[in-house]
């Protein structure tokens, strides 16, 4: 028997039978996935804190090297395992003799999914608070004091704080409890496209201030004399992590993606998504920035803090402000129901559970570990659970978890998909069913063996060192 029919035999065999409508709405999922507050918020600031244009020229060579790679290695295991992350790889070991100690990525992703999403949702829940308070008008006639003090005063909250963490992590697992032709695509094939047009509404009004000329140069007249070597690795980092890499949500699309749909292509397709998405932020935020002549490098601030005052100080603008938590919050909602998938996924298929009783216990215990997160940033805000470990002592619950999920856990199991698709799987499967045939093929093959694994382990080694 070919390969390329015993791999589809394997796929047919792991009872595995929803499946994505079409190959867009996978695309839209995928992007969903990838399009969250790491595009709207982590980006704009980054890109302002590391000499603008310089910083997106390496970060979209670091998307070419690291993150379609690794999302090709991902969907590749899901849709060869077509099961949740853990018993994936278990299936793919059985079926092609490889060792089943593989299957600790599984685990990697599953934990990763959960601990991030337990205080993803906590910043879900500021962005439905922001939108209330811009659709309110409670940023108009505010100083800059005023608008600091309305974010100082939702933090210090845990009473407002812990209402909007379950709203958001309620609305999140309603979603996922549904399914995925019943809930997540419905979902995703609503909020991206409506995610876009918002996304250029704003872009077109930003167009109109005074800012938008420097805010282009800004952005695309790149100076690498303003590139540090700390923005190179920061760029590496990020390409990694705004594609939803390394915590399984690709794995868990992967393995309702059709066995004729080209993986290649897709990765590629969601990497352009997640990119002009992140650009278009970039042109929605920094003219409204320079307008009101608010420095770039505004650092978490930029979201919450600098933008409400900027809007309000401008014509129309309490309704752009509106616009965009909305677009925050179909960013994060988009995000979390991915987040959520991998751990229901395993959840459901290892012990059997329902749907509805998977998500429930999946959410509900999310929901616990990010009451904490919350805590951390007020009632708990003096304890350091980590002490003992010098990177940790000045680290709060929530910031513990963002850490060691972020900093630890994705790379490294964004390390051993590398690993495990280019020198393992291909090896014994052939490149065929996940890279493609001809040149682009033995590039992505190359890359994947070679140099994802070296970028991963500089960005491993220096978030850890």
């Amino acid at each position: 028997m070919a390969i390329q029919e015993q791999v589809n035999v394997n796929v047919e065999s792991n009872g595995r039978s929803a499946n994505w409508s079409s190959r867009v709405t996978f695309i839209l999922a995928a992007g969903g996935a990838a399009v969250g507050l790491g595009n709207i918020w982590k980006f704009p600031y980054i890109v302002g804190e590391n000499g603008g244009a310089a910083f997106i020229a390496v970060y979209l060579v670091c998307i070419a090297i690291v993150g379609i790679p690794v999302m090709i290695a991902e969907i590749t295991i899901g849709r060869m395992g077509r099961q949740n992350p853990v018993k994936s790889i278990s299936n793919i070991c059985k079926n092609y003799g490889i060792s089943k100690n593989w299957k600790v990525l599984g685990f990697v992703c599953v934990l990763a999914s959960f601990t991030i999403l337990s205080f993803y949702s906590v910043v879900g829940g500021w962005v439905l608070h922001y939108v209330v308070l811009t659709m309110s008008q409670s940023f108009s006639g505010l100083d800059q004091a005023g608008v600091e003090g309305a974010f100082s005063d939702l933090v210090s909250s845990p009473s407002l704080l812990l209402f909007w963490h379950f709203v958001f992590m309620g609305a999140t697992m309603m979603i996922v409890s549904r399914g995925i032709k019943g809930g997540i695509e419905k979902v995703v094939t609503f909020c991206m496209p409506t995610l876009f047009a918002i996304l250029v509404i704003l872009a077109v009004y930003s167009a109109t201030t005074d800012g938008f000329r420097e805010a282009i140069s800004y952005l695309f007249n790149p100076d690498f004399e303003e590139l540090t070597s700390e923005g190179v690795i920061v760029a590496l980092g990020h390409a990694f992590f705004t594609l939803g890499l390394g915590m399984g949500t690709m794995i868990a699309y992967g393995a309702y993606l059709d066995k004729d749909v080209s993986i290649v292509r897709v990765s590629c397709l969601v990497a352009l998504l997640d990119t002009i998405v992140a650009l278009l932020a970039g042109l929605a935020i920094f003219p409204v920035i320079f307008s009101n002549n608010m420095p770039p490098e505004s650092g978490t601030g930029l979201i919450f803090q600098a933008l409400p005052l900027a809007f309000s100080n401008m014509p129309f603008g309490s309704y752009f402000g509106i616009l965009f938590f909305l677009l925050l919050t179909m960013a994060a909602l988009t995000s979390s129901i991915s987040v959520l998938e991998p751990v229901v996924q395993y959840l459901e298929e290892k012990y059997e559970l329902a749907r509805r009783r998977a998500t429930l216990i999946a959410g509900g215990a999310c929901w616990a570990v990010g009451v904490f997160s919350a805590f951390s940033l007020n009632l708990l805000s003096d304890f350091h659970p980590m002490t003992f470990i010098t990177a940790f002592e000045d680290k709060t619950i929530m910031g513990v978890l963002e850490f060691v999920s972020s900093n630890i856990m994705l790379p490294l199991s964004g390390l051993i998909s590398a690993i495990f698709v280019g020198w393992v799987i291909t090896k014994k499967v052939g490149r065929d069913n996940s890279f493609g045939s001809g040149t682009v093929g033995s590039f992505l093959v190359a890359t994947t063996k070679y140099i994802t694994p070296l970028a991963i382990l500089v960005v491993f080694a220096s978030s850890v060192l």
